[in-house]
């Protein structure tokens, strides 16, 4: 086996996975675990920032930083490579991915219930998340979509609250459901092209006659991606993994997993199968249109404030889907222009509600509530926090100078070239993300000072310094999209050179 590459992207995926080995069977002290995985998670940071300062963004290239192994598993014509590379697309990912658990790293500082299991799920969590977008062969891409499973379970399972164990099977069965799709669809790709090699596939797949109609396979994968994005109805499993998620895994389960099912969508379907992505635009719309006004209307009568922002994500996760309905535009720069908003969308809404989250959790310890008619005047005593939830949430209703707003402007100006009505509809659930957002904000941190809260503190300096990097992310971005817009766009006009050659 002869491995092929410069070797970094194998080191940013493998090093948590070392890491958390290392932890469970060489580092006793709780301290020193906590200070270990804080390493990690900086290193981690630290290469990812390197990748993204080293992207070429003019290159002719596809793929940049390919790492290789051809025949990692080989039993006769049966071929399984070890292929990993990024784009556009990815590397935005891949860099919010490790900000999030750098982040995550810090709200689990005043752990102290079985630290050494836990940081260990986190690192494999990692792992796992980063090969996903790294993957360039399909099976790959399953092993890891499959590994992330089994840390996200523990972590809710042994460290929620409330009904933990009923939240970290529902969310087990309901992607194992969605993997079952996913496996289907790739093996039928495989029988018909006896490769799994995502590079190949677009040009082998044209010549290639599919032991089942595209369409079916189309919608195998769109059934395994929605239920992780999650689109409606797949998506009450994520209500109740939020509430009884702890803070960190909150963070990471809103800002990068749900992800993977949108990158799943672009990377997969709409690169692979680009003819039923435009025949079936409309569903993509009329689903996202649902996602957003079913998950605002929703959220509108929540009272608890986890479960507040876990609908506040299925409604802004319909933004995505409707960005994606713009690929059966007959113009290409709307094309190109509403899956860019999509994949924005996806990024800013990652640091917008870990932003949240963290804010939540960080108040319930304070408060040990998040039941808000229990809750209100906080800001007197919780300035600093009031501030990151204002932000975060004038950021989630699209507010201009933060990162909300980019998005969503490029995803409803593309989207209305092709599908007028329902993006109007679409642009409604802005009004209510403005109800419910403020609605929250006045009642929990605004009016009279519940008296029990008279001694209550403001944020500590490590909680601080997890909100000034989220705080500083999406008014920088906002500030100045095209940081990320540039290189998304290359990743996008990737796929679509891919998908119509």
């Amino acid at each position: 086996m002869d491995f092929v590459g410069p070797g970094i992207l194998s080191v940013l995926i493998f090093l948590p996975l070392i890491a958390a080995v290392i932890i469970l069977t060489s580092i006793k002290s709780d301290n020193l675990v906590k200070y270990f995985a804080l390493i990690i998670a900086s290193l981690e940071l630290i290469i990812s920032l390197y990748i993204f300062a080293s992207f070429d963004r003019d290159s002719s290239e596809k793929f940049q930083f390919i790492d290789s192994i051809y025949n990692w598993i080989s039993v006769k014509s049966f071929n399984v490579q070890y292929l990993v590379g990024i784009d556009g697309l990815s590397l935005p990912l891949i860099l919010l991915c490790t900000i999030l658990i750098f982040v995550a790293v810090l709200a689990s500082w005043s752990l102290k219930i079985r630290v050494r299991e836990y940081f260990t799920w986190l690192l494999v969590l990692q792992s796992a998340v980063l090969g996903v977008f790294c993957s360039l062969d399909l099976i790959m891409f399953f092993l890891f979509w499959e590994l992330e499973l089994i840390p996200m379970f523990f972590l809710i399972s042994i460290w929620g609250t409330g009904r933990k164990e009923y939240s970290a099977m529902k969310f087990l069965l309901y992607t194992l459901f969605g993997s079952a799709f996913l496996l289907i669809g790739i093996l039928a790709i495989y029988f018909s092209t006896e490769t799994f090699d995502m590079t190949l596939l677009p040009t082998i797949m044209k010549s290639s006659v599919l032991i089942l109609p595209a369409t079916l396979i189309f919608f195998m994968f769109l059934i395994g991606f929605a239920v992780k994005l999650p689109i409606f109805p797949f998506h009450t499993w994520l209500p109740d993994a939020h509430t009884d998620a702890p803070t960190a895994v909150s963070v990471i389960l809103a800002g990068v997993l749900l992800k993977m099912g949108g990158y799943g969508i672009l990377r997969i379907i709409i690169t692979l199968f680009n003819e039923p992505s435009i025949i079936f635009a409309y569903i993509f719309a009329l689903l996202g249109v649902v996602n957003i006004i079913y998950g605002a209307l929703i959220t509108l009568r929540q009272k608890d404030l986890k479960r507040l922002i876990a609908y506040s994500s299925i409604s802004h996760m319909g933004y995505v889907l409707l960005g994606f309905s713009a690929i059966a535009s007959t113009n290409l720069d709307y094309v190109l222009l509403g899956l860019t908003g999509a994949s924005m969308q996806m990024f800013t809404h990652g640091t917008i509600t870990g932003l949240l989250f963290l804010s939540v959790g960080i108040m319930y310890d304070k408060t040990h509530t998040r039941y808000i008619p229990d809750l209100g005047g906080l800001s007197k005593k919780l300035p600093m926090l009031t501030i990151a939830i204002v932000i975060a949430g004038l950021a989630s209703l699209g507010l201009p100078s933060t990162s909300g707003f980019i998005s969503e402007l490029l995803i409803f100006f593309s989207a209305f070239n092709v599908f007028p009505i329902y993006t109007i509809i679409g642009v409604t659930g802005i009004v209510l993300t403005a109800g419910y957002i403020l609605w929250m904000l006045q009642r929990t941190f605004f009016g009279k000072l519940n008296e029990r809260y008279e001694s209550l503190s403001d944020v500590d300096t490590l909680q601080s310094l997890s909100i000034y990097l989220l705080v500083f992310l999406i008014l920088f971005v906002g500030i100045y999209p095209s940081i990320l817009t540039s290189i998304f766009e290359t990743g996008i006009i990737n796929i679509l050179q891919i998908s119509s050659s």
